[in-house]
């Protein structure tokens, strides 16, 4: 059920999709998307008639990816459940993404041996993307905060509405959000998935540390997926990395 819900919420967010689709044109196929989830990334490129690779951890978000796979797209499509620092691909990407907040999340062992993977399954001259959070937003806002809704939207199923709330804390090297669905029935029974997002709480420079340590030679970071210049005060920090 929660495939369901995560991918119906962040469908409705569609703003950094055409920053995708455009890096897409840019490099061509075969992309590799880390952290492919429900496909809200993927699918539109495979419709657009690139060649995709998905990976990604969660059975469950993958059995959702897949069901939605239609016969038009099915042959474009590669669908893999491992982790990133473990993954063995007999394939070179003239693209290579993560999108959706993934990166911060990651462990710092395992960010690197991510890199070190991304690195040997580039193309020459092919380009590792990624989105995360400004981190210096999450050492500015409050400690904590109270839950609140964000927006409401029908289930696809039920046809009944499903309120989004979240609430966030930072505690010690991380900063948590806390994501609620609600699904609110006929009857006013509520049914609440919910589930939460661990992001490190390090800064801009150590991550681009790892990055010319695994042997990045160029990069770029923006600020938002307009590609305005990286600044404190921006939403997102966006990384394009070149060998």
């Amino acid at each position: 059920m929660l495939p369901l819900l995560y991918h119906t919420h962040h469908s409705l967010h569609p703003e950094d999709l055409p920053f995708w689709q455009d890096l897409a044109a840019q490099c061509g196929s075969p992309i590799l998307e880390l952290g492919c989830g429900s496909g809200r990334i993927l699918l539109p490129l495979a419709q657009q008639g690139y060649t995709v690779f998905g990976l990604d951890n969660d059975f469950a978000m993958l059995s959702f990816l897949r069901k939605n796979l239609t016969p038009a797209i099915a042959s474009r499509v590669h669908i893999f459940q491992a982790d990133f620092a473990h993954l063995h691909i007999e394939k070179k990407f003239s693209l290579i993404i993560m999108p959706c907040n993934t990166y911060s999340t990651l462990l710092s062992q395992v960010r690197q041996a991510s890199l070190a993977v991304i690195r040997k399954l580039l193309q020459p001259g092919g380009k590792f993307v990624l989105s995360m959070p400004n981190p210096v937003i999450f050492r500015q806002l409050p400690a904590r905060s109270a839950a609140e809704i964000e927006e409401i939207f029908t289930h696809p199923d039920s046809g009944e509405p499903v309120q989004v709330s979240s609430a966030w804390q930072r505690n010690g090297q991380f900063f948590t959000v806390y994501w609620h669905y609600d699904h609110l029935l006929p009857d006013g029974q509520v049914q609440r998935l919910s589930t939460e997002v661990h992001h490190h709480l390090i800064q801009l420079p150590e991550y681009l540390e790892e990055f010319t340590v695994t042997g990045f030679g160029s990069m770029t970071i923006y600020g938002d997926y307009h590609r305005s210049p990286y600044t404190e005060d921006s939403p997102q920090a966006i990384i394009v990395a070149q060998l």
